[in-house]
């Protein structure tokens, strides 16, 4: 049994009529009449009453007109998801981000994502940036949103922000309240950041700031995101 028949068959059951089924089908009405014939034979039931004056559907033909029929429809729906698939209409991509980048580049992303490509699904996953490249790497992520990532073979990057670096400090501390604040006056602060094996580009960063001082920076301890860090720096840790 073809899936060809199949569709003449729903043809001919839907328009009750070999000449204007075969004109629906783009084809002559020999070979669909041949076609039906087959099915019939394949089935070992009649699924159509002939006339001269009409064509209507035996007890068996509409039960298989209506057995087929969901059949078919989900056949066509598959085939046009996956076409849409392709042309990146639809599908599900999964997205890591680091926790700061919840506050505005993935809201405003997901907002633009649903109103330009309403048939994509975004999976979430909050990731620390040495997290990310690996899932990257092990094809669990297709896209990362990260920060000071080191380059990496097989990835693409590309610069979405780019962020003046501030000092998070207690609000009862008297450098909270200048403008700016300058590397050397944090020498002998006690310093609350990242892991390296989590971002180990940004952390990079700041013992940079520090070298040219003569200085390693205090830490006194680690956390893997800056809802933590904010809430350790504001107990006064």
């Amino acid at each position: 049994m073809e899936l060809r028949q199949l569709e003449y068959f729903m043809a001919v059951a839907e328009e009750l009529h070999f000449g204007r089924a075969a004109a629906r089908l783009h084809i002559s009405q020999p070979p669909l009449t041949v076609h039906i014939k087959r099915l019939e034979e394949e089935l070992g039931v009649s699924l159509f009453h002939r006339t001269s004056r009409r064509v209507s559907l035996t007890s068996e033909g509409g039960r298989f007109r209506d057995l087929i029929r969901p059949i078919l429809q989900d056949l066509d729906e598959a085939v046009e998801d996956i076409r849409e698939i392709k042309a990146g209409r639809r599908g599900r991509v999964r997205v890591g981000f680091v926790s700061s980048a919840s506050y505005e580049l993935v809201p405003a992303g997901v907002r633009d994502v649903r109103l330009q490509h309403p048939g994509i699904q975004l999976d979430l996953h909050p990731m620390a940036t040495g997290e990310q490249v690996e899932a990257l790497l092990e094809n669990r992520l297709d896209i990362g949103i990260m920060r000071d990532a080191p380059l990496q073979a097989g990835l693409k990057f590309t610069t979405l922000l780019t962020e003046q670096m501030v000092a998070v400090l207690p609000a009862s501390d008297a450098l909270a309240t200048r403008p700016e604040i300058a590397p050397e006056d944090l020498i002998e602060m006690p310093l609350v950041l990242f892991p390296y094996q989590s971002m180990p580009g940004y952390v990079t960063n700041i013992m940079e700031i520090f070298h040219p001082l003569g200085h390693s920076p205090r830490i006194v301890q680690r956390a893997i995101n800056q809802e933590n860090v904010m809430g350790l720096v504001a107990a006064g840790v």
